[in-house]
């Protein structure tokens, strides 16, 4: 039984409890049926009213316990936030009391993260599908429990390299925002009906810990090579009138949908970032709709090509490893250097309307095909252990490129520890081609063979 299902069978109860234990039940109940909403149909997609009916309530009562829907939203995401600190601990504590390795450690917290935010509960699937629509004192706010959960995993990766574990290279606080990431991406595409996830878990954590190449071979050291990628900055200034024009409008649009969100976009918004009167926008574009779409299914289709074209060009490149090297450099330039369209269509993604979801689907199923096709070399090269499954391996390094886009600010941020991108691209190159697994973590050999 789930957290929520666990909280409705709770409140059945509640009607011979005194008036301030019902109002606490009632309260749950709303919270739980706020995060089974916002989890399966995005905060856009969710009202007031169809939260109330869903808890048995009517809409006005609702008001008696939130103030509005983003109140409930911001609960949601503090009661899953904190769920998931305890959860991914706890795992974390019986592993060690057990006496448990690394491995069984970092595969016992890859399983509890995973468990918790695809089956156990709504409340953290919500939050990560939904936090970009807080207001930004509210995220900075949260942040700080993000913060708290980030050092349970730091704390386990420093004492894994302290231990000679975990590569000594390797920096324990970048480490963990990446891994978290790819972890995250699972709300995303993970089907618990047809997957196990005990079995993605053991498969990850293997992957990330041996890596993709045999032993004896390594990336570490090495530079990955790319297509061109030509900053938006530059693309806009050498564009004619109309087209600078029209590209002006998508990065304004752009930035109009990072601070006000799918329901908040107005043409009069983006005709004020853009610099121009609202009614100029149709010269270029027949509805707000139309620039949405594109701006939403630019970034993802220039990835897209970019990688594709690396495919294309695989014999400019002296092996498959370097071929999926610069792949992933590729798609991290595209990832930042166009970042205003693909860092957008990753932020919102969650709160868009499912009929715009669907539009777009066939957008990403392109990208994730692209790189089906870049990771299938991998059965063609020696170099590469046996094996590997092309699902679970496409979509951890998915998951860990794209999701640095909600938190990697190139050289910048705290975060980033002042980083560049090709520090970023070679860590993902460590963690993904030889593992994190330091020498005296024992090598599990084929990573799919148990």
């Amino acid at each position: 039984m789930t957290y929520s299902q666990n909280i409705r069978q709770n409140a059945k109860h509640a009607g011979s409890a005194p008036r301030k234990g019902r109002a606490v039940a009632t309260r749950q109940l709303l919270l739980a049926e706020a995060a089974r909403r916002f989890r399966r149909h995005g905060y856009t997609a969710s009202s007031l009213k169809d939260i109330a009916a869903g808890a048995g309530i009517g809409a006005g009562s609702l008001y008696y316990y939130f103030s509005s829907k983003e109140e409930l939203l911001d609960e949601v995401l503090e009661k899953g936030c904190r769920q998931i600190v305890d959860f991914v601990s706890q795992a974390r504590r019986q592993c060690d009391d057990g006496g448990g390795d690394f491995r069984d450690v970092f595969r016992a917290m890859i399983y509890a993260h995973l468990y918790y935010i695809l089956y156990a509960g709504d409340f953290t699937a919500a939050g990560i599908r939904n936090f970009s629509m807080l207001p930004p004192a509210n995220q900075a706010r949260h942040r700080q429990v993000f913060e708290i959960y980030g050092n349970v995993w730091e704390d386990a990766f420093e004492k894994a390299r302290q231990t000679g574990e975990l590569k000594p290279e390797l920096d324990p606080a970048f480490l963990q925002r990446i891994i978290i990431g790819a972890l995250n991406w699972a709300v995303e595409w993970f089907d618990t009906e047809h997957y196990s996830i005990h079995k993605f878990a053991d498969r990850a954590a293997d992957l990330l810990l041996d890596g993709m190449l045999k032993p004896g071979m390594s990336w570490q050291g090495k530079k990955a090579a790319c297509i061109p990628v030509e900053p938006l900055e530059v693309m806009a200034a050498r564009q004619p009138k109309f087209g600078k024009s029209r590209l002006g409008i998508l990065i304004a649009a752009a930035r109009v949908l990072r601070e006000r969100g799918y329901e908040g976009v107005t043409l009069r918004h983006i005709g004020e970032v853009a610099g121009m009167e609202a009614g100029s926008i149709y010269y270029h574009f027949s509805s707000k709709e139309e620039i949405i779409d594109e701006v939403l299914a630019r970034g993802l289709r220039e990835i897209a090509d970019g990688v594709a074209s690396v495919l294309e060009n695989r014999d400019k490149f002296p092996g498959p490893v370097d071929c999926i090297a610069a792949a992933v450099r590729t798609h991290m330039l595209y990832l930042f250097v166009r970042n205003d369209f693909v860092a957008m269509n990753i932020r919102i993604y969650a709160q868009l309307p499912q009929a715009v979801q669907e539009r777009h689907r066939p957008v990403r199923q392109r990208l994730a095909t692209v790189w089906s096709e870049c990771l299938g070399i991998i059965g063609e090269a020696e170099e590469f252990r046996d094996n590997i499954e092309i699902l679970p391996t496409r979509q951890l390094l998915l998951g860990a490129q794209n999701w640095t886009a909600l938190w990697f600010k190139p050289g910048r941020a705290p975060a980033s520890g002042n980083r560049t991108v090709d520090d970023l691209v070679n860590m993902l190159l460590v963690m993904f081609l030889d593992g994190i697994g330091g020498e005296k973590l024992k090598d599990r050999g084929d990573i799919t063979e148990r």
